[in-house]
Formats: C-alpha cells, structure tokens, sequence
C-alpha cells in the first residue's frame, strides 16, 4: 500500500482529504504543522506528500524547499500543494519553490486523486529505466534521475524532469501542448494551460541561459528540444 503525507492546519479539510486519499487506498499520515511532518518523514517514507501552502511556523513552500534540499531519497519525493491561492504568482511560487503539482481551494476529490494517481504512476515509471539521454550539454542519467548541464547538476522537481525528458526523447519534433498536458498531466483539456507554461518557465531557468535556450517556443503549437550538434 502506497503511503501518502498530508500536512493542512484546517481540521475539517485535513479529515477531508485523509479520509478521500484512504478512500482509494492510499494509506495516509495526516499533520497540522510542517514541522510535525518533516520530523516524521524520514521514518515514514511516503511515496507522496500533500502540502497546505498557507501553514503556521513553516509554511508549504519552506517545506518543499527543504525536501528538496535533503541528501537522502526522499529530496525526490513527488509533492502536490494545495492552495487557497489562485493567481499565477503564487502557483509560480509553489513550482519554483520545488512543487511538482497544486490543486486550487476549494477542490473536488476525485481532482486531486487524480493528481496524486499521476504523480505516483510517473514516480513508478521512472524507477525502472535504466540509459542515460545526452544532447548538446545536456546529460539526463533516467537510472539515478538525475540531469546535469556540461557536468554540472541541475536539480529539478518531478514534473520539470519529465517534461524535460519526454521533449528531449522527441526532439525530432514539435512537441503540442495538448500532447504535453495529456500525457505528463493526464487531465486532458480540464487542467490549466498555463500550468505548462508556468513549469517551461521554471525549466528554463533551472538549466541556465544555454540550456534553457534549448527549449524552443513554437508559437500556437508548443515546444521542441533543439541542442546544438557536435
């Protein structure tokens, strides 16, 4: 049974979500606080975590950024945020503070099942693959998932490193947002489009003036991977 961490300071959403998430047979720890979970985490090792944004003494995002900046396994730990929040620069906020997917307050159940479905099936599938993918000064190990850019490594949360890794598995093409959206997000049309943008954005920024110089904007259609030759 896969375990999930769910940290929100309201009770009755707290309750809520424990109770949706074992619901489809999750099992699922549940804190009111940051720092309650993050003490825990190391023994519990969930597959998963479910962070409340607004949060007393450590907020979401101090949280994330400090699974991020963890020496073990678990710094790659998926994590969706919830928020209450629904303007763009918050969700920018969440994904660059190492977030790999939000669900906006108030939110439906069966939405955020579904997030969590598809950030446990992308993390499952990644565990297997074992070659190394290197284009221009990009080099991505898919064994260790792990990217460097001209040897130097890059850190990425879930959803960086996969739409990363399926634009430079398909760079003989231009890739379309809905293809993007459908298969890393697979919410089909339901889910935000900026939501892509916003993880370019981040992804760009991460791999640095050259390498994000890589990621080629196709107006009207979407992205393509375009490293130099030689």
């Amino acid at each position: 049974m896969q375990k999930i961490c769910v940290v929100e300071d309201d009770e009755n959403i707290r309750n809520l979500v424990k109770v949706a998430l074992e619901g489809f047979g999750y099992q699922v720890s549940a804190y009111e606080t940051a720092e309650e979970a993050l003490e825990e985490l190391g023994e519990y090792r969930p597959s998963l975590a479910v962070f409340d944004l607004m949060l007393p003494g450590m907020d979401g995002l101090q949280a994330v950024r400090s699974i991020r900046d963890r020496s073990d396994g678990l710094r790659k730990l998926p994590v969706l945020i919830l928020t209450a929040k629904d303007k763009e620069y918050d969700k920018v906020r969440g994904l660059d503070a190492g977030a790999d997917d939000y669900v906006t307050k108030p939110f439906s159940v069966l939405e955020l099942a579904a997030r969590v479905r598809s950030l446990l099936r992308r993390s499952s599938e990644g565990a297997d693959i074992s070659h190394r993918v290197v284009l221009g000064g990009l080099s991505v190990d898919e064994a260790a998932r792990e990217v460097y850019m001209n040897g130097l490594p890059v850190t990425l949360t879930f959803k960086e490193y996969e739409l990363l890794l399926y634009l430079m598995k398909n760079c003989s093409r231009v890739v379309e947002r809905t293809e993007l959206l459908n298969r890393l997000w697979d919410y089909g049309t339901d889910i935000e489009t900026r939501t892509l943008d916003m993880h370019i954005r981040t992804l760009r920024q991460k791999l640095g003036e050259e390498g994000g110089a890589y990621i080629k904007t196709v107006r009207n259609v979407g992205y393509r991977f375009m490293a130099p030759q030689g």
